[in-house]
């Protein structure tokens, strides 16, 4: 009798390091997955909140007004506490607006392709790094060493999320993900269907099986 080989699903997920509600989003997936005895696999897709204030250094222009002022950044860290208090989790900071994370997305794209064994425990150790350490997740000695700990060669990953050619490939992916719609992280995809924001594990229970 042949093996049988058991086929995961798949969640996309958008997503930006610096986004708090991926974070949080993250955590009630983690909950959620808890609750399911098949396996969930995630296809993990990068998403640039920072494109509109990028100047064509790519650097962060932060002078560029994006429409976000002081009242809109006390909502969302507002928010933010709701849902650490929901989810149980315990974060150093509520938001970020100098970080950037567009050195960790080139590096996290690169582990994706090249070492997808090593995926998801260098995806967490990023969000962990910046959300329960308040680590700089632009740094790149900050990366090195989170690379390292994923048990990935620091050179290696770094010299390749440097190329023009894997930076070329992320704004690829960022653009494909405006061209399928996606306005917002973090943002659940299966099957068709949709959730926005940092929803609660039952949301993404609906989402996935459609009860």
């Amino acid at each position: 009798m042949s093996e049988t080989t058991v086929q995961k699903e798949r969640l996309t997920i958008y997503a930006d390091y610096v986004c708090p509600f991926c974070y949080l989003g993250r955590k009630s997936l983690e909950q959620y997955q808890e609750t399911r005895e098949d396996p969930l696999e995630l296809d993990w897709q990068p998403f640039d909140l920072r494109s509109d204030k990028r100047g064509p250094d790519g650097e962060i222009d932060h002078s560029v007004e994006d429409g976000k002022d002081e009242e809109y950044f006390e909502q969302a860290k507002e928010n933010v506490r709701r849902l650490q208090e929901e989810y149980g989790v315990e974060m150093a900071q509520e938001i970020t607006t100098a970080v950037d994370s567009l050195p960790a997305q080139a590096a996290s794209l690169y582990v994706k392709e090249r070492h997808p064994e090593r995926w998801q425990e260098f995806d967490e150790a990023i969000y962990a790094a910046l959300w329960t350490e308040g680590r700089d997740i632009g740094d790149r000695e900050v990366l090195a060493d989170l690379i390292e700990n994923a048990g990935l060669d620091p050179e290696e990953v770094l010299e390749a999320s440097e190329d023009d050619e894997m930076r070329e490939r992320l704004d690829e992916h960022f653009a494909e993900a405006r061209e399928r719609g996606v306005t917002g992280v973090p943002t659940f995809a299966y099957d068709g269907y949709a959730a926005r924001g940092a929803v609660p594990p039952e949301q993404l229970e609906r989402l996935v099986e459609g009860e």
